[in-house]
């Protein structure tokens, strides 16, 4: 069995249609262990508060292979808890981002300007892919270019995804549901 820890990103109050919200279902109903916690105050997030709320999932986690697909600032918390040695990071087998905006857009939304990136000069712990638009909105230099590259790590970039949330049409996306069960597998477009 794997676990999976499933993170939403800002304002993301866990709607049934998202792409997230079906993945876990998904997923429990494929007998894996899910984690897809409401993380607080969504709509103004404390970064401290998620830091805490991520090592606390993370050590809930049972053993066996344990797998964290982040969405948005929960990509952004994530290297954030790796950047800073946290406890838990170390122990995930893999780990997919998917849309991490960019400092140039969270400086101006001060409900999340705490969550910009750090200095992206350390090393992942584990195995760690990249899933972006082209044209996402909240990363306009680029996410191959932003995060991607610097941290070393692959990256799929999906023509016309936007920000991979429901308006840009991502409820249903099949792609990541394969990527869970293999991690060999080709994230795509939704189909």
């Amino acid at each position: 069995m794997t676990a999976y820890l499933i993170l939403h990103g800002w304002q993301n109050h866990r709607p049934p249609q998202h792409w997230q919200h079906r993945l876990a279902d998904r997923l429990t109903g494929l007998g894996h262990h899910v984690d897809y916690p409401q993380l607080s105050d969504p709509d103004d997030p404390d970064l401290d508060t998620w830091l805490t709320e991520l090592t606390r999932h993370l050590a809930e986690l049972p053993a066996g292979e344990r797998v964290v697909v982040a969405h948005s600032a929960s990509a952004l918390l994530w290297l954030h808890a790796v950047a800073r040695g946290l406890p838990g990071p170390d122990g995930v087998d893999r780990v997919l981002l998917v849309s991490p905006p960019s400092g140039s857009v969270l400086a101006g939304l001060p409900e999340v300007t705490a969550f910009t990136a750090p200095a992206l000069d350390f090393t992942l712990p584990g195995p760690t892919r990249l899933v972006a638009g082209d044209d996402d909105p909240y990363c306009p230099e680029g996410a191959r270019e932003t995060f991607a590259d610097p941290l070393g790590i692959p990256a799929d970039i999906l023509p016309g995804a936007g920000h991979l949330d429901l308006d840009a049409g991502y409820g249903e996306w099949p792609a990541v549901l394969e990527w869970c069960l293999d991690p060999e597998a080709p994230i795509t477009p939704r189909r």
